[in-house]
């Protein structure tokens, strides 16, 4: 026998008018609305971020040359390793989730040939257990692994300033910005929308499944202030005013 699940969400239920079920939709709570309205799960003992997505979710627009911009990896082998790259407007401090990506089983090689493309000049936040060591790196430890391959690792791994390393206030420190309307995340990272539905917790305690992205994404947030701009943001600023770009044709 096969078992099948079937979602059904407010619009299904047709009897209503747009009108009445936009009514019973904004009577819910903020963070229960996926739930009670889309059947999104709520698991455990309730969602880490009880935040509605369309409070963080931006449609995909060209980040401007000048914002500060952030790599964060999250090490995996049977689970899934993650990538996401934040943007930051630091003038009205907003961090932006710009780019995502998860795969199962990959080395550090084939990892560094998706990631390159963000940006060789791109800085990496990464994990304490970047400096574990492993076989498949002959004992070389993770970190050095991805940075032989071309990455720019940060020189020690993700923490806040005082040298902490806290989950939890890694957590609060990116509900805090969701909250407030400081965090957004492209509308098209799908992987990273489904792991923010389903990241949760059991007897109080953070469920570790299906949370690469959120991983790597809190790693960011905490080395925030490693953030740097483009470097061919520079070159432009330094060509004098009418000055002609050599190369332009040929870019």
């Amino acid at each position: 026998m096969t078992r099948h699940v079937t979602f059904m969400t407010i619009d299904d239920a047709e009897h209503y008018t747009p009108q009445q079920r936009a009514a019973i939709v904004s009577a819910y709570p903020a963070h229960e609305r996926e739930a009670r309205a889309r059947g999104i799960p709520v698991l455990g003992s309730g969602r880490i971020f009880p935040v509605a997505e369309e409070l963080i979710a931006c449609e995909p627009f060209r980040l401007p040359r000048y914002w500060p911009r952030l790599g964060a990896l999250d090490f995996g082998w049977d689970h899934p390793s993650a990538a996401v790259e934040l943007a930051w407007d630091t003038e009205a401090d907003v961090v932006y989730v710009a780019k995502a990506c998860r795969a199962s089983q990959q080395t550090p090689a084939m990892q560094a040939l998706t990631l390159k493309p963000w940006g060789e000049w791109l800085p990496w936040a990464w994990p304490r257990d970047g400096r574990r060591e492993t076989l498949e790196g002959a004992g070389v430890a993770l970190a050095r692994q991805y940075a032989a391959h071309g990455l720019n690792m940060l020189s020690s791994h993700a923490q806040f300033a005082d040298g902490s390393v806290s989950v939890e206030a890694g957590l609060m420190e990116m509900l805090d910005r969701m909250q407030s309307g400081r965090f957004k995340v492209f509308s098209t990272l799908l992987p990273w929308f489904e792991e923010f539905r389903l990241y949760h917790r059991k007897d109080g305690q953070v469920v570790k499944l299906r949370d690469d992205l959120m991983a790597a994404t809190r790693y960011g947030v905490m080395m925030l202030r490693e953030a740097v701009v483009d470097p061919a943001e520079f070159k432009t600023a330094r060509r004098k005013v009418g000055q002609s770009d050599p190369l332009g044709a040929f870019r």
